[in-house]
């Protein structure tokens, strides 16, 4: 069975100023988190796929498996607020050749559990014998997930859930009620990371992964060595960036501004984004020059 394992980042998708995809960028951003992660995840919410037509997420993931090959996994986030879109990006992802598909829950409307279920029942069949998770996300979709719904997508052929709920009492749950040979359960955060592990998770996907890659990988390496001690230190030293992340509009935009105050890619998120005043720039560079700045932090 596929399963995720490993530092997934939620890739950021590099925009030019005029709003169009900076193709040059991402392909830089993609070499880079190719040598240093286990995966990536596209088109997400740090991604903006919700910001993006079909024809420019198909795009992405095109020049994001291009560039990478075999070399990592790629999932593509392929969830719309219809389930036309979501099923032609999921065949799309599957006939590129990436390794898996995620689908937050159709947003904008709220939506019961049969009609959860027949939207992926049709993702499901549309990509057959191919992994598709449900990115439960309930503060950008608008609703939550329930675990009875979850149990009938599990009964339907889902494969996995990449839970972005931020609560360790259902990251708990679904591990214990879902997670099984058949069934995958993989974190949507850095955030809590080591309590995860400690429940039997392989996966991560962190924002911060975009720009601290060497970072996340050694709290990853830690947990699953069973190295609780330091791998504590390490979160620890994570949850700090992450409370500068929150320095910037959004965490979102801190991940843009971080990428270029450390010389990864210079680029620009899709409005209605703004990018980070020049004095929010500069309390995150000083925040994280107090941490250590970028050799301590990527070398920790």
């Amino acid at each position: 069975m596929f399963k995720l394992c490993g530092v997934i980042p939620p890739m950021i998708t590099p925009f030019q100023e005029d709003g169009e995809i900076d193709e040059e960028a991402l392909r830089r951003l993609v070499s880079y988190l190719a040598e240093r992660v286990h995966g990536l995840f596209i088109c997400g919410s740090y991604g903006s796929g919700p910001l993006m037509n079909t024809k420019e997420r198909m795009k992405v993931a095109e020049i994001t498996k291009k560039t990478v090959g075999d070399k990592i996994k790629i999932i593509v986030h392929t969830g719309a607020a219809s389930t036309r879109d979501t099923v032609i990006l999921s065949k799309h992802a599957k006939d590129i050749g990436c390794d898996a598909v995620a689908a937050v829950g159709p947003y904008y409307y709220s939506h019961n559990s049969d009609e959860l279920l027949r939207h992926y029942e049709n993702i499901i069949k549309s990509v057959k014998d191919f992994p598709v998770y449900l990115y439960n996300n309930p503060k950008f979709q608008g609703y939550e997930v329930d675990l009875p719904s979850l149990r009938r997508l599990k009964d339907a052929g889902l494969h996995g859930i990449k839970d972005a709920t931020f609560n360790i009492m259902n990251f708990a749950d679904y591990s214990r009620e879902l997670r099984d040979e058949n069934f995958d359960v993989a974190l949507g955060t850095e955030a809590i990371w080591l309590s995860a592990c400690v429940l039997g998770c392989t996966a991560f996907i962190p924002g911060i992964g975009n720009v601290l890659p060497e970072l996340c990988v050694k709290m990853w390496r830690e947990g699953t060595e069973g190295n609780f001690e330091e791998c504590r230190k390490t979160q620890f030293l994570v949850n700090k960036i992450r409370d500068i992340m929150y320095l910037a509009p959004s965490t979102q935009l801190a991940i843009y501004t971080m990428a270029d105050i450390f010389g990864i890619v210079k680029t620009n998120p899709r409005e209605p984004f703004i990018p980070a005043s020049k004095k929010q720039k500069e309390a995150i560079a000083q925040a994280l020059d107090e941490l250590g700045g970028d050799d301590v932090l990527r070398n920790n």
